[in-house]
């Protein structure tokens, strides 16, 4: 009987150490499963957004939620500054947060996202490693915390930290290795988030930048409108008339051939024009007019800028010149009052300029040089000569210079050649200048050709010689014949 019992004693312990085992077994098979389907609801939670805020919103309350935690942040690495930044902080001091930077290495989120090891803290205050500048910032008392390294492709892009578990416990270690593998899928699908929101804000700031380009594109087409307003659209042709007849034949742009006739006129004077600016509005200008009787006014400068201000400085300037210029004046006075208007202490803004009054019935010119490139005069024989006279400084620059009149004769069948720096100085892809030889040569080859084909052939000579080069430069060219009387040309300017 004893040994009986015996038996049944020890098969009643196999027995009961069998299901003992069977339940730790299935107890840990449970908890196992348990925690797969919070790691599967974490990766569902965290790959529901492909938007960083709301992601970040997500991974704070998932991790809280987790491991029964008060409170969770995540805190992005800055590679840039070196620095942790808090780049989503909710309450009513998330503002204050948010200010808030961490050098690497600093405070355990920084001593977690420095050595890329996972840490456990049972009592906050005492670790050596704490730093209190978020805590005071938002008064939170932190007793303890978990902080995991957030990892993606090899590189710590932020941390992860829940602090105070919720009951008064600490955090247990199985709290610690649940929070690292809520990482590993928090990581992939925050730096997924990270680049899509740095996708959508370089789409939104290129539709920015492109909305303001066409916006200026916009402003500057009206511009370009508004300064070739300034500039004589067509060329002009005045008469010179001979004796009583003078007023009824001094005419411009349009002249009936009958009136011609009718008044017996013999000499005329015809100017032309090219422009093109470097950019869409520019500092070149030019201008010709018709002043008191059988006379032309034309100038042609250069603004030392390009763009808008050099656009604004030469409305100005010509402005100026216009309102000044009266039958009295010449081009040496002119310029000289001019000159007082524009000058100011601080400027840095200047122009070159030449301009001159021709006698159409003498052939007496009248010129000012402010500093400008030299004129070209293509007598009638065909011999191309620099026009030469005394300089003064471009407008803008001194305030009380005086500027000189010289004097020469236009003969009939003589033309002048008025250009700016942008034709002698423009530049081949070697940084070659075209240079006062090519013009000095295209102007002997050109020298019967009309107006019209001259600035043709120039321009064309220009172009071939830059050969595709970027131009630097604004271009202007003026031309003022002085020859026998013929049926006056309207055509209208070539601006480019």
């Amino acid at each position: 009987m004893g040994i009986a019992a015996g038996v049944l004693l020890l098969v009643s312990v196999i027995v009961v150490g069998l299901w003992l085992r069977s339940d730790s077994r299935r107890r840990a098979a449970e908890t196992e499963l348990q925690r797969t389907m919070q790691l599967f609801d974490v990766s569902l939670e965290v790959n529901s957004t492909i938007r960083k805020q709301d992601l970040l919103v997500k991974i704070m309350e998932t991790s809280s939620r987790v491991v029964n935690a008060e409170a969770s942040s995540v805190i992005l690495v800055d590679e840039a500054r070196g620095e942790l930044f808090f780049d989503l902080a909710l309450g009513e001091k998330g503002d204050e947060v948010r200010e808030i930077r961490l050098k690497i290495g600093e405070g355990i989120a920084g001593w977690v996202a420095e050595t890329g090891q996972p840490v456990k803290i049972d009592d906050a205050a005492s670790d050596e490693r704490w730093s209190s500048k978020v805590a005071k910032r938002v008064d939170y008392p932190t007793r303890n915390m978990l902080c995991v390294p957030l990892i993606s492709k090899g590189k710590i892009i932020g941390v992860l930290q829940v602090l105070n578990k919720r009951g008064g416990e600490p955090f247990s270690e199985r709290d610690l290795q649940l929070l690292e593998s809520i990482a590993s899928p928090t990581a992939a699908a925050l730096e997924n988030a990270m680049l899509y929101d740095a996708l959508e804000k370089s789409i939104h700031a290129l539709k920015v930048t492109t909305a303001a380009k066409e916006r200026m594109e916009s402003e500057l087409r009206i511009a370009t409108d508004i300064q070739m307003g300034f500039l004589p659209r067509k060329s002009l042709h005045v008469l010179a008339a001979r004796g009583a007849e003078s007023d009824a034949a001094s005419v411009s742009d349009v002249l009936d051939a009958s009136a011609v006739e009718a008044a017996g006129t013999d000499i005329a004077a015809d100017s032309r024009a090219y422009i093109r600016p470097a950019r869409e509005v520019g500092g070149d200008f030019y201008d010709y007019f018709e002043i008191g009787k059988d006379k032309l006014f034309f100038v042609l400068g250069d603004v030392s800028d390009k763009g808008i201000p050099a656009a604004l400085f030469m409305a100005v300037t010509m402005t100026l010149l216009k309102g000044k210029m009266t039958a009295d004046s010449t081009p040496g006075t002119l310029l000289t009052a001019v000159n007082q208007e524009l000058y100011k202490d601080d400027s840095t803004m200047f122009a070159t300029i030449w301009c001159g009054v021709l006698d159409i019935a003498t052939g007496e010119l009248v010129y000012s040089d402010g500093g400008h490139c030299p004129p070209y005069v293509i007598r009638a024989g065909g011999e191309v000569l620099p026009l030469k006279g005394r300089k003064g400084l471009p407008l803008g620059v001194m305030d009380d210079m005086v500027y000189a009149d010289n004097t020469i004769t236009l003969e009939l069948g003589d033309r002048l050649i008025l250009y700016t720096d942008g034709i002698t100085e423009a530049e081949d892809g070697q940084q070659d200048q075209y240079g006062f030889v090519r013009l000095g040569e295209l102007l002997t080859r050109e020298a019967a050709a009309d107006q019209q084909e001259l600035l043709k052939r120039l321009v064309e000579d220009v172009d071939r010689f830059t050969n595709g080069a970027v131009q630097s430069d604004d271009m202007a060219v003026l031309i003022v014949d002085r020859k026998p009387a013929n049926r006056p040309t309207t055509a209208p300017l070539v601006m480019l």
